[in-house]
């Protein structure tokens, strides 16, 4: 049998032991924008035609070591996903400590739609993102299905305000939000890593359904087809998801798209904390996780076409980021 190019023989060999009778993988295509992990897109032929599915590898040494939770945990959500009406792919198979493939890998369906990260139609596109959000944030598990709680991403120590920075009492003052104890909160089902990074869109008619489930959108225009990247998945407080996309829309798009999510959650919905003081913990708590190199977190959305991302560009809005949410919710 010829082997493929870009995919190991042993993972090829694991993968076709999960699939139909008579089918094998013919083609395997490398998927742009992600940075923990690599992501390929196989092509698969059998008696009933072709599909294509996902298949998900750690391969960077950090991940490697953590593969076994991480890959575990995606699993055990995509099973319980299937139940609800979130569009996330269907688990085919997991090998979590690379007992079979050459790196700890999951295998899962393909979902239809891509990743959008252009700035014309940002701001339509991130009411779909609330609207979805909520969606998963409305998951009903028993508690003991609940994910493991959620975990802070930095601490007060952690923080380093980007070099050159003129505004250094902004970002002292910005630490001491989150010196405080996490304020109390009513948990509910994270993503944990919702971003428009890890979510699918399409165009066109298709009657308000995404892999069998209600779609995010409807009608014949713009709707959401796939959530990705479950390995974070956790139980905690909706403003931590909110903070986190919130973060991830003022690097993409400019600061007031960032500041809006917040406001776009609630008018869909959702619930967040009474108090500003309390808001202002959660989304602190995010952003400041990427000073001082706001630029880390590019190298993917360079990969699909925002060059002008630049360190110096998301230096400045993640500072200007803190400013405006120091100004709006006090601190």
């Amino acid at each position: 049998m010829d082997g493929i190019r870009g995919l190991p023989e042993a993972a090829r060999t694991w993968v076709e032991r999960h699939l139909g009778d008579g089918e094998r993988v013919v083609g395997a295509v490398p998927l742009r924008g992600g940075w923990t992990s690599e992501m390929r897109r196989l092509e698969v032929e059998g008696p009933g035609g072709r599909r294509q599915l996902v298949l998900r590898s750690f391969v960077k040494p950090f991940f490697v070591r953590h593969a076994e939770g991480l890959l575990c945990r995606e699993a055990g959500v995509l099973r319980l996903l299937r139940r609800t009406d979130v569009p996330a792919a269907e688990l085919v198979a997991v090998d979590p400590t690379a007992a079979h493939c050459p790196y700890p890998s999951l295998l899962m369906s393909l979902l239809p739609g891509t990743v959008r990260l252009d700035d014309g139609g940002a701001g339509r596109r991130a009411g779909l993102l609330a609207r979805q959000l909520l969606e998963v944030h409305r998951v009903a598990v028993a508690e003991a299905e609940r994910p493991r709680p959620y975990q802070a991403w930095t601490s007060p120590e952690r923080v380093t305000p980007p070099a050159g920075t003129r505004r250094p009492e902004l970002w002292a003052r910005a630490v001491d939000v989150i010196r405080r104890d996490p304020p109390a909160y009513d948990g509910c089902f994270l993503h944990r890593d919702f971003h428009p990074c890890n979510v699918l869109f399409a165009d066109g008619g298709h009657g308000g359904e995404a892999g069998g489930r209600p779609a995010v959108g409807g009608g014949s225009g713009l709707w959401i087809s796939g959530v990705v990247d479950w390995v974070e998945t956790s139980w905690g407080p909706a403003d931590l998801d909110v903070a986190h996309c919130s973060t991830m829309l003022a690097l993409l798009h400019g600061v007031p798209k960032g500041m809006a999510f917040a406001d776009l959650y609630e008018a869909a919905g959702g619930t967040l904390a009474g108090r500003p003081a309390d808001h202002l913990y959660w989304r602190l708590l995010d952003a400041l996780g990427y000073a001082p190199d706001a630029g880390k977190v590019a190298a993917g959305w360079r990969e699909l076409g925002r060059a002008d991302l630049t360190p110096t560009v998301l230096a400045g809005r993640l500072e200007a980021y803190v400013e405006a949410l120091l100004e709006r919710y006090g601190g």
